[in-house]
């Protein structure tokens, strides 16, 4: 036979789900963000770092950046130079980082999330 939980265990653990959605909810809407940025700032240079693109992000995307990049990585939608540079962030103490530039394939899928041009819809 299982135990009943007390009334406050319930509302704990209703509480634990609920952040744990909200949690879940706010890292999507983040790697939305970073990914945008990526795909901007990447047809816009040839190369960049994380420090490039923190500056242009709301601060709560900051501790997402590196997820998201190792992501796009994965993806093959960015892709390493070879190169490092010394991060700007205060807690990475000035480690080094990546140097990171868009792909064919990065490039392709920014393109078609770009939205048609304004002169064109009036047409």
């Amino acid at each position: 036979m299982t135990r009943r939980l007390t009334p406050a265990e319930r509302l704990a653990a209703a509480d634990k789900n609920t952040t744990l959605a909200k949690i879940v909810k706010r890292a999507s809407w983040d790697q939305h963000v970073v990914e945008q940025v990526v795909f901007e700032f990447g047809l816009a240079c040839d190369e960049w770092s994380c420090n490039d693109l923190r500056d242009l992000l709301p601060e709560q995307g900051h501790g997402f950046l590196g997820a998201a990049i190792n992501a796009l990585r994965q993806s093959r939608i960015i892709e390493h130079t070879g190169q490092t540079v010394h991060s700007t962030s205060g807690p990475t103490h000035g480690h080094r980082i990546g140097v990171w530039q868009i792909t064919a394939k990065g490039r392709a899928i920014a393109a078609a999330r770009r939205p048609r041009s304004a002169g064109r819809a009036a047409a």
